[in-house]
């Protein structure tokens, strides 16, 4: 019996980025699925989340994400350019359609069964530090490719209907909130909600209590 589970993931999170790998991973062994539900970054639902937070947050955070690539053996620096835009006057509350993009591509690609590669490739690009720019040029379009997908296809589709990709991405914000939580990465299998990278384990234990097998 194949087991299924909802995984809500965003482009600008880094913890997401760093969970794929292990979630591709649980995927290629096991006799599971994932359905790759994409939502939009806290910055862009609730700007008002990074206005109120106490300064030792940050702190953390930029600690805790350099050390948890480390401790993983992955790549990491901060993206060139970041894929939420914010500036002086607006902060966040401004015009972001790098993630918007990346978004409904993720939407996309889950469409056409392979979403969790979509998503592996384009965060190690976004991510990893090893591309600068990686809204220019042909690095998405490469970073499809590798997941088995042609970059412009998907673009025409977003393209060709975009208030539906945003009608999806706000039904898995209410799904996500609905199944218990509202961060990424969340994993939800059989109506528990795993939150955080660090949740894998755990995840993968509850499956095999309900009969997980190797592929």
């Amino acid at each position: 019996m194949t087991l299924s589970y909802d995984l809500y993931w965003s482009f600008r999170s880094p913890y997401s980025y760093l969970v794929t790998p292990r979630l591709a991973t649980l995927e290629r062994d096991h006799d599971v699925t994932c359905k790759v539900r994409p939502v939009y970054p806290l910055a862009v639902r609730t700007p008002e989340f990074f206005e109120q937070q106490d300064p030792l947050w940050v702190r953390y955070f930029m600690v805790d994400i350099f050390r948890e690539a480390a401790f993983r053996q992955m790549p990491f620096r901060w993206p060139r350019p970041d894929p939420v835009q914010r500036s002086p006057e607006e902060g966040y509350r401004m015009q972001q359609p790098w993630i918007h993009r990346l978004t409904h591509l993720g939407v996309a690609a889950a469409e056409r069964g392979r979403g969790l590669p979509f998503l592996k490739e384009v965060s190690h690009t976004i991510w990893s530090g090893e591309t600068d720019g990686w809204h220019e040029g042909d690095h998405l379009a490469r970073a499809a490719a590798r997941a088995g997908l042609d970059l412009a296809e998907l673009d025409d589709a977003v393209a060709a209907d975009p208030d539906r990709y945003v009608a999806i991405v706000e039904e898995n914000q209410v799904a996500q909130r609905a199944a218990g939580h509202w961060g990424v990465p969340m994993m939800v299998f059989n109506g528990e909600a795993f939150f955080g990278q660090d949740r894998v384990d755990q995840l993968k234990w509850r499956m095999e209590q309900q009969g997980l097998g190797r592929r």
